[in-house]
């Protein structure tokens, strides 16, 4: 179990008002004031490099771990040139003025996040945290993939609610009372954080207040005493308010704490102050449940769950001032209104503290295996430079391969396919067309008609021993599944064109006349290399006596896929193929083509870049 020494500071009169710098100067100065107590034995752990995670209970914009942007104070703060700054920054310059180098900021979390991190220490994973105190919120873990704010796209997410903003939009109208209206205005923040104003620990003793003074107003209470004491703000706190609630035998106790604070209460007086009390401590319980409660069944929902059964960690003045009755109303109304869900609360021991020490530890870690991890792939990365210098190596073998003296010994072949158009939709007909560049052979009939395109296909299998074998017995297959698929499709007495789409190395001489240059893709079929791959494919429709097709064309996958989709969109002129095998081909001015005669027009080359 991890061991904690600790110190608490009280923050000075009037800091939490004044200038933000002072505010986290005075934070950097308590660290080197416990570290040089805490350490000063010690010179060896005294200048040991410190991780330093930082409980930060205010609404923040969080892009990073150690990154989080101040949106708003909250709980009687209100800190000039904080607000739009990076806290984490902000308390690291603080850190380093007090020449603290060896102390690093590396996490920064809401106490919620700090909470749930705690209670998941006790060997219960827990997934909600609750904090009850002067503010009011809620965090969860979340499906990542839900959490669209973040790149994140599998596992999950803890998601700090900041509940306590619910209702600034006036939806909370209906259940806002004329008291809680009274606390608003006389706060720092008016129409903001109204969900938190009205169970925060902050705002209880005023909201008690304010139901007093109107129900005396009425003369429903205090008939008989001044209570000009009750005019001052801050002088019922949330404290009185435990005390009073506290005493269920009789109201001595509380006759004595409103004489303290100078009111002169008759019993009767004493009876419906603590009526009161109840009332507003049972209020903020019940929308503290109604709150959890929207977030189990909505983690129930999105996990696609029948029930959900989680652990909930909780902590604040509100939880552990009033344990039983808290948690008592807590599982009751959020047991009725998210049936589906049991959760089990857990007290967190030593606040968030220990949840922060935790998050700072899985960051160091999770920084250390990313440092491991990057070191792997960094010969994998290449920067821009990298990339121009390839591009420009490219460039250069694509020059050699079109050159007519230095094709032969260019690595970028780049073929001359002699495709010399792209489609422009006036093409009609029915065409056979075959696909070859791998373990399975597609053959296909294709429709072309004004309504446009319209296909039927069937893939086959080519088994190893045939990929292997003879050239003439690959070609006798590839006839027979040609057979097979226009008996199927009633087309054995049509003499259709015939497309080939041949995936390997080729010179091609003509647009239907190209010579093998080598196989790949685990193909060694003896006899063919070297040889035009559609007098093979010919031959062997002679040996099976087959008639019912007109081989018009060969092609590389490459230029198939630029022909399909230029039928859809003319402006394509670039062919790319990245699977098994990648190459590329593309629409190339002829007079940049040394390899064949001529210079007018076009031709679509096919570069054979693996190579």
């Amino acid at each position: 179990s991890p061991q904690m020494v600790y110190k608490i500071f009280d923050l000075p009169e009037g800091i939490v008002q004044g200038e933000g710098e002072a505010l986290f100067d005075f934070i950097a100065q308590c660290v080197s004031q416990f570290l040089a107590e805490t350490f000063s034995s010690d010179t060896s752990k005294s200048e040991e490099r410190l991780p330093l995670g930082f409980v930060f209970p205010f609404t923040c914009r969080q892009t990073q771990l150690d990154k989080a942007e101040l949106l708003s104070w909250s709980k009687g703060f209100s800190c000039s040139g904080v607000v739009g700054k990076d806290v984490v920054q902000l308390l690291q310059s603080a850190i380093n003025k007090q020449e603290l180098c060896h102390v690093d900021v590396v996490a920064v979390m809401n106490d919620t996040v700090g909470t749930m991190m705690t209670c998941s220490m006790e060997g219960r994973p827990c997934e909600v945290a609750m904090v009850a105190d002067k503010g009011s919120n809620c965090c969860f873990m979340a499906e990542a993939y839900l959490v669209e704010t973040t790149e994140e796209t599998s596992g999950r997410m803890c998601v700090n609610t900041e509940w306590g903003c619910f209702g600034d939009d006036g939806t909370l109208n209906d259940v806002f009372t004329p008291y809680d209206e009274c606390v608003d205005v006389e706060s720092s923040n008016p129409g903001e954080k109204r969900f938190e104003k009205m169970v925060g620990t902050l705002y209880l003793g005023e909201i008690v207040r304010h139901a007093l003074i109107a129900l005396t107003a009425e003369k429903a209470i205090f008939t008989d005493t001044n209570i000009a004491v009750l005019k001052e703000k801050g002088v019922f706190t949330t404290q009185h308010i435990l005390d009073i609630i506290k005493n269920e035998d009789g109201t001595t106790d509380v006759k004595r704490i409103l004489e303290v604070l100078g009111l002169e209460p008759s019993e009767r007086d004493c009876g419906r102050v603590q009526q009161i009390c109840r009332a507003v401590v049972g209020r903020a319980a019940t929308l503290h449940a109604t709150g959890l409660a929207a977030i189990l069944s909505y983690m129930c929902q999105t996990r696609d769950m029948e029930t959900l059964m989680v652990n909930v960690g909780m902590e604040g003045e509100l939880y552990k001032g009033y344990p039983s009755r808290f948690e008592e109303i807590l599982m009751s109304v959020s047991r009725l209104l998210s049936p589906e869900c049991m959760a089990t609360l857990l007290p967190s021991r030593d606040g968030s503290g220990r949840g922060a020490a935790m998050v700072t530890a899985v960051a160091l870690r999770l920084a250390a295996q990313r440092r491991e991890v990057n070191e792997v792939l960094a010969p994998l990365r290449l920067s821009r430079a990298d990339l121009e210098k390839v591009q420009a190596l490219m460039r250069e073998e694509m020059d050699r391969g079109l050159g007519k003296e230095t094709n032969a010994s260019a690595s970028v072949r780049m073929l001359p396919t002699y495709v010399s158009h792209t489609p422009d939709g006036t093409e009609r007909g029915d065409f056979l067309a075959l696909d070859l560049g791998g373990t399975n052979f597609r053959v296909l009939v294709v429709r072309v008609t004004e309504d446009g395109i319209s296909m039927a296909s069937e893939i086959y299998v080519i088994p190893v021993s045939i990929m292997q074998g003879t050239g003439e017995a690959l070609f006798d297959h590839i006839i027979d599944c040609i057979i097979d698929f226009q008996m199927k499709q009633n087309l054995v007495t049509d003499a259709l064109p015939l497309g080939f789409t041949f995936s390997f190395p080729c010179q091609q001489v003509g647009l239907d006349k190209a010579l093998l240059l080598t196989w790949t893709k685990g193909f060694s079929a003896s006899g063919c290399v070297g040889q035009d791959v559609v007098q093979l494919l010919r031959e062997a429709a002679r040996r099976k006596q087959h008639l019912g097709m007109q081989v018009v064309a060969l092609v590389n996958d490459t230029v198939g896929t630029m022909m399909a989709c230029g039928y859809d969109d003319p402006k394509c002129e670039i062919g790319l193929i990245v699977g098994t095998g990648t190459n590329a081909c593309y629409m190339e001015e002829m007079r940049n083509v040394g390899t064949v005669e001529g210079d007018q027009g076009r031709m679509c080359i096919n570069m054979e870049w693996g190579a």
